[in-house]
């Protein structure tokens, strides 16, 4: 059996008692033909590889200068593979179980003052070529910051999920996970003047062409995915990013995400409703953003304390007096 085949029956798999979102599988499948394609010029193939191969293949990934978290990622999709042809009888063994992989870089993320975030949405209802894109563009940056979602999980809205002026939005997740993120009031406005505006251009074009059925979404677009597209929404931020004056490669969907969890945080929220919020299954992935705000804190302090000195080490201070 070809290793494309079996490839494609566990990526099947995968969707089907997963859940697993397209871009993961998409990445699976990247991963996976990589393995594949080195397996077969320098080992027995995919299906038939032992751990050492394995291993070899993780080192020749390492020489081709691949980054800590891509090896980890594709050792990831070996195991998961490997797994599925071991639970189908198709192997008896896992070669990739015990492989040691070389783990992720845990960096602080990046994020955005609540300035900047201000600049930004103050920007987006500016930015547009007409009254609908400046009232979309204003929905799209106020439901992020408002919900912390990730950019999939908003463009992707279904427009009933916005329908009977909602305090709360139901979004679904990774893996088909379903949560509740609460809406700020300048949300609820922005996403109640962007629905009534859609609902009669969706009215106007059906009364041209009464065979249109009505869009599913809540921000919909011509492409076959029927909703704006995620790097439709990557454009249009960089676009409002630079009208605001805030240097567009600093500004992500995710750095906004970052900015909605580090601002809940600071302001005094509670981690496990944040982790909520977020959809992190573990509440370690979100105690990241506590080390962003001692981090912040800490740079605060060495800026504008009066003993700090300008290379960031304390002044020792004056004679008689000391520090309580």
């Amino acid at each position: 059996m070809s290793a494309a085949f079996r490839i494609s029956a566990f990526l099947e798999a995968q969707a089907a008692e997963t859940g697993a979102a397209r871009n993961t599988l998409l990445a699976y499948g990247r991963d996976l033909k990589d393995a594949a394609g080195w397996l077969e010029r320098n080992g027995p193939g995919l299906e038939a590889a032992g751990r050492d191969d394995l291993e070899r293949y993780l080192v020749a990934c390492e020489a081709e200068g691949l980054a800590r978290a891509t090896r980890a990622r594709r050792l990831s999709a070996l195991k998961q593979f490997y797994r599925f042809l071991f639970d189908e009888r198709l192997r008896g063994d896992n070669p990739a179980l015990r492989i040691a992989g070389p783990g992720k870089a845990r960096t602080l993320p990046r994020t955005l003052s609540e300035a900047e975030v201000t600049a930004l949405l103050d920007s987006a209802r500016r930015t547009g070529r007409t009254p609908a894109d400046r009232l979309r563009n204003t929905c799209l940056l106020e439901l992020l910051y408002a919900t912390g979602m990730r950019v999939s999980e908003l463009v992707g809205l279904p427009v009933q999920a916005a329908r009977g002026d909602p305090r709360m939005l139901l979004v679904r997740g990774k893996g088909g996970k379903e949560r509740l993120v609460p809406l700020s009031a300048p949300a609820r406005a922005a996403l109640a003047a962007w629905l009534a505006l859609r609902d009669r251009a969706e009215a106007e074009a059906r009364a041209a062409n009464r065979a249109l059925p009505p869009g599913r979404h809540l921000f919909p677009a011509r492409g076959k995915a029927g909703h704006l597209t995620r790097q439709g929404f990557f454009v249009i931020l960089k676009e409002i990013a630079a009208a605001a004056g805030i240097d567009p490669d600093r500004v992500t969907p995710h750095r906004l995400r970052h900015a909605f969890a580090t601002h809940l945080l600071a302001g005094g929220a509670d981690l496990r409703a944040i982790q909520m919020m977020l959809g992190h299954a573990d509440v370690a992935t979100t105690e990241i953003y506590t080390h962003v705000l001692e981090a912040r804190l800490r740079d605060l302090v060495l800026e504008h304390h009066p003993l700090a000195a300008d290379d960031g080490t304390p002044l020792e201070p004056p004679p008689g007096r000391a520090h309580n």
